[in-house]
């Protein structure tokens, strides 16, 4: 079964009804997944797989198996199919953004949204929770930081900053790598996971891996229950405001690399001596690499 995910208007309510329609030949545990989802309305989008797994009193394996068996390719694509088939279409990339504005009108938006969200984020991040990642990530032996997609980039740039204050890291962008350079963590490592929603199968499976080996996860994640969470030996969790259905986060990605930063530097105040030594190193290389 293909959902159409460009619904015209006026047909809202179409994909809601080919699945409830879809009921009756489902497994008990199942039918309670979609039925929690049905009934979510809209406010579909902001639950997570955890959360529906929960209100269903059922696991996240049969939340997945459920609506793969209503013909969506996973949890993501179920929530963002039925939340869309609940409004009209047309829903904005962005909060406050139109049609009609110009570019510049739209710059100032994306402006003022990401300005709010970081001003809001430290008031979100457990500080208890932010003193135990420094502490772990101040005596780790390795540092591997694992992320797909758009949380990727933060990763690999958290990563190549302590590497510039003398940590041993690596960020690896493979999928199949992370998940071997996991499994080959030790007590003393730590992971470091990015994920906005907290439930990406490759990033869980190397967070899990990681875990596996004895080593600590370090989760930066937007959603306080979730697979990641749930993993984690410490969570900093922020940036759960994104708006309507998008996909990939937007705003999210910089309250993560706000927390990034936020480790980076109270690492680096932590070893100071040993950091300026390294950024010494590290700018007599960069000058052979500038006219």
């Amino acid at each position: 079964m293909t959902h159409d995910r460009t619904t015209p208007r006026g047909d809202a309510g179409v994909v809601s009804e080919r699945v409830r329609a879809q009921l009756p030949s489902l497994p008990t545990a199942e039918a309670r997944v979609v039925n929690a989802l049905l009934a979510s309305g809209s406010e579909a989008i902001h639950l997570t797989v955890s959360d529906v797994a929960e209100s269903a009193g059922v696991g996240v394996g049969t939340v997945v198996r459920a609506c793969k068996s209503v013909g969506f390719k996973g949890f993501q694509d179920a929530k963002i199919a039925l939340a869309q088939d609940r409004i009209q279409v047309g829903t904005p990339v962005q909060e406050g953004v139109d049609a009609s504005d110009a570019p510049g009108a739209i710059l100032r938006k994306l402006a003022a949204s990401t300005d709010d969200a970081l001003r809001t984020a430290p008031g979100t991040v457990d500080a208890e929770a932010l003193e135990r990642a420094v502490q772990l990530l101040d005596g780790a032996r390795r540092i591997l930081f694992l992320a797909v997609g758009t949380s990727a980039p933060l990763a690999q740039d958290a990563s190549y900053r302590l590497v510039t204050i003398g940590f041993d890291s690596a960020a690896p962008v493979d999928v199949h790598t992370q998940h071997v350079q996991s499994r080959l963590l030790r007590p003393a490592d730590v992971a470091v996971v990015v994920s906005h929603t907290g439930s990406t199968t490759e990033t869980i499976a190397a967070a899990r891996a990681a875990r596996e080996a004895g080593a600590s996860v370090i989760a930066i994640t937007s959603f306080s229950t979730s697979p990641l969470t749930e993993l984690a030996t410490v969570s900093l969790v922020a940036g759960s405001r994104e708006t309507e259905f998008r996909v990939e986060a937007m705003t999210s990605r910089f309250v993560h690399l706000l927390i990034l930063d936020g480790l980076y530097v109270s690492l680096y105040l932590r070893n100071a001596e040993r950091s300026k030594a390294a950024q010494a190193l590290m700018a007599d290389a960069l000058a052979e690499h500038r006219f």
